[in-house]
């Protein structure tokens, strides 16, 4: 005989969305419980800096302007209006106040930031919007990866203040339907392995979809996690609420990854892969560059460049020479998420990896070598073809102008003093998006566009609001669009558990 529990609303996980979307929800004036498969909160948000909002009181005291209309403007036009707008406009006209929101809980923002910055103004780095509110860390560090556990835990705090009831290693596993088809509850698994059946007036799905599920990802998306692709598999992630809510009849929608690029388990390597990050030389298996070098920092943008390169790879390729520049007067493309002592500890680094670091299919992701030919040789690429196509791109570097990309004339450095260093570039991800249609309150529609009662989805499991492409230019944008996404959420299913227990009063 399982467990029986009642509630107004069940919230299924608890990381960034889950958290937002159980405290609205307690703020509202409803009973909550928070089902969660870890032993603790936030999810893929712990290891993150911060959302994106537009019109927030940390812009407005800094002098920026951006305004939820713009941003509502420029995001529907990235995506040709591919996208439902009345569910954009929810997130971006809500973003601004969810800020006041969290700094109300405790959170504090260390600044506002665009995505990267060039050492020198030019027109690939004009675009990004200044959207990214990076969290404060609580023990007053310079903010790096993590930085948002922060607030995480200032939520959780909140949440718990609020009257929530968090039940850890508790997956929710089904959906509980009546006659009608409205949901009713949900059935879970402790962590001693009882069955638990919680009744409800409104259900919550935030479980951030399939990021560590390989079959799923090559179901839906094609790709081949290990081979050619290095995605993040947040432990947890597997899509339990996707198929949860397929199962009672939510309707479909486009799945795609947040795109980006990577070398594998690139977080136990992070002076290597950051090393690389720069303006150099960029080639495919066949030594042509395919895209202008200065343009690397849209991460969203590289990563669908390899995904259709020869074998789903590219290389990253410096000299010497390239690497005293750094060293001396910093990265040309700086970076937010990487130590500022990147190039210092670089080579220490490298001389560590550079015989023990392979890829899933034991080839070698990082190579150093005195010629060129001898790179190419043991990294994978053709020799005569680099060879080839660095004379071609040595000589636009002495004339001063890519006639083949037209690249940033301060980045065209040419490839000519060895030791020369290079890594494979493969396509990477955050996790997965999309799959469960939603409307703008949250709800849940079937494939007709008909609402099922009771069922809302936040989160990554319903963020279709990137078309083909994550926005790279409004940073942030996930981590906001899952706070919004569960406050909102929230909101609704508290009226709604409200609206039936009137009617029960009422029968």
């Amino acid at each position: 005989m399982a467990k029986q529990l009642e509630t107004d609303v069940v919230v299924v996980a608890a990381g960034l969305s889950g958290l937002a979307a159980a405290i609205s929800a307690a703020e509202n004036g409803a009973s909550v419980i928070a089902l969660e498969k870890a032993s603790n909160t936030g999810g893929a948000a712990n290891m993150g800096m911060g959302p994106c909002a537009a019109g927030s009181p940390v812009q407005k005291a800094s002098m920026i302007e951006v305004t939820p209309g713009e941003l509502f403007r420029r995001h529907m036009f990235y995506t040709h209006y591919q996208v439902d707008p009345r569910l954009v406009r929810a997130y971006y006209f809500k973003s601004g106040d969810t800020i006041q929101w969290l700094m109300d809980m405790g959170v504090k923002f260390n600044s506002v930031r665009p995505a990267f910055r060039a050492r020198e103004r030019t027109r690939a780095y004009a675009d990004g919007e200044y959207t990214w509110h990076v969290v404060q860390p609580e023990d007053g560090s310079e903010p790096g990866p993590r930085a948002a556990t922060t607030m995480t835990k200032r939520m959780t705090e909140r949440a718990q203040a609020l009257g929530v009831e968090f039940m850890f290693e508790t997956p929710g596993k089904e959906l509980i339907t009546n006659d009608e088809g409205a949901v009713t509850g949900v059935k879970a698994v402790d962590k001693n392995g009882e069955e638990v059946e919680i009744s409800s007036k409104a259900v919550i799905v935030a479980t951030g979809g399939f990021g560590a599920n390989a079959k799923m990802i090559k179901d839906y998306i094609g790709l081949d996690w290990g081979k050619n692709l290095y995605s993040f598999a947040v432990p947890g992630m597997d899509g339990d609420g996707f198929n949860m809510c397929h199962k009672v009849g939510a309707g479909h929608t486009p799945v795609t990854m947040e795109m980006m690029y990577q070398l594998p388990d690139n977080m136990n390597h992070f002076y290597v892969e950051g090393g690389f990050r720069q303006p150099c030389y960029w080639c495919d298996r066949n030594g042509e560059r395919f895209m202008p070098e200065d343009d690397i920092f849209n991460t969203t943008f590289v990563g669908n460049a390899i995904n259709h390169l020869p074998g789903k790879v590219g290389f990253s390729i410096f000299d010497s020479k390239m690497l005293k520049h750094w060293k001396k007067d910093g990265p040309d493309i700086v970076s937010h998420v990487h130590p500022k002592d990147l190039y210092q500890g670089f080579e220490e680094q490298f001389a560590r990896d550079e015989d023990t670091y392979l890829d899933g299919d034991g080839n070698h992701v990082i190579a150093k070598a005195d010629t060129l030919e001898e790179l190419a040789e043991k990294i994978g690429i053709d020799p005569e073809g680099l060879v080839k196509n660095v004379e071609e791109y040595n000589a636009m570097c002495a004339e001063g102008w890519d006639s083949l990309f037209e690249k940033e004339r301060e980045f065209m450095m040419p490839l000519e003093n060895g030791p020369f260093y290079a890594c494979r570039q493969y396509v990477g991800a955050y996790g997965t998006l999309g799959g469960v249609l939603i409307n703008q309150r949250m709800e849940v529609m079937t494939d007709e566009y008909k609402t099922i009662p009771g069922l809302y989805c936040v989160g990554t499991d319903a963020c279709t609001i990137y078309g083909d492409s994550y926005n790279y230019s409004i940073p942030g944008n996930t981590m906001g669009f899952c706070l919004n996404s569960g406050r909102i959420a929230g909101e609704n299913a508290a009226a709604l558990s409200m609206e039936s227990a009137s009617d029960d009063e009422w029968d």
